[in-house]
């Protein structure tokens, strides 16, 4: 079924709750389609008076603050062996090339790395957990993660929302159109991002087996 179109059997309380906990869960580490739960939430708010957008961009920012925080603490605490184990359970989210990937990232931006992965798929799921693996600082993250959360998931609610009053007439094409072009905007980074994963893995594989030769 449709998604905006099974958002419309459930109320309004229940819509807002789903939508901060898909993020939630997504901002945890979980990969899960939170972009396109939200871009159908507010696009059914453009319809139906009954769903408020600034209730809407609160819970879904929310829901990302909260559960980067989430991912940051259990990544704090759990450290490497966290990310070698969910890379034995998941190896498509989080493979070795895939974590060198966001780890360069880190590395090299620190703080808008945090902020900026909240538009790109894949680092969405591993800002957290990473940025506490890595033992950045609370106070640094915490600032990323708020004003990333609120610019993210606000932004987004607002742009889809206004842009489906304005474009009412033709709102039921404009639904499929703004789910298509989230999920392509999310394979493409999601493949970008997996192509240089497997760059970084071939180019560890072949620092490896250096080392190894000069043993």
């Amino acid at each position: 079924m449709h998604v905006q179109e099974w958002l419309e059997t459930i109320p309004a309380v229940s819509i807002y709750a789903l939508v901060g906990l898909v993020i939630g869960l997504e901002s945890l580490g979980i990969p899960l389609p939170g972009e396109i739960i939200l871009v159908s939430a507010a696009l059914l708010a453009s319809q139906h008076g009954e769903i408020d957008p600034f209730v809407l961009g609160a819970c879904a920012s929310a829901g990302a603050i909260i559960g980067d925080s989430i991912g940051y603490a259990i990544g704090r605490k759990g450290g490497r062996p966290l990310l070698a184990w969910l890379g034995a359970k998941f190896p498509r989210h989080f493979g070795e090339g895939h974590i060198a990937t966001a780890e360069r990232s880190f590395e090299k931006w620190g703080m808008w790395a945090v902020f900026f992965g909240r538009f790109v798929a894949l680092l969405r799921i591993f800002a957290g957990p990473l940025a506490g693996v890595l033992h950045m600082p609370y106070w640094k993250f915490l600032i990323a993660n708020v004003f990333g959360g609120i610019v993210w998931a606000g932004g987004t609610t607002a742009v889809i929302y206004y842009v489906g009053v304005v474009a009412e007439s033709w709102l039921k094409r404009f639904s499929w159109l703004g789910l298509v072009l989230a999920v392509l905007i999310g394979l493409t980074s999601m493949l970008v991002l997996k192509r240089k994963a497997k760059s970084v893995s071939r180019e560890a594989e072949a620092e490896v087996e250096t080392v190894g030769a000069a043993e």
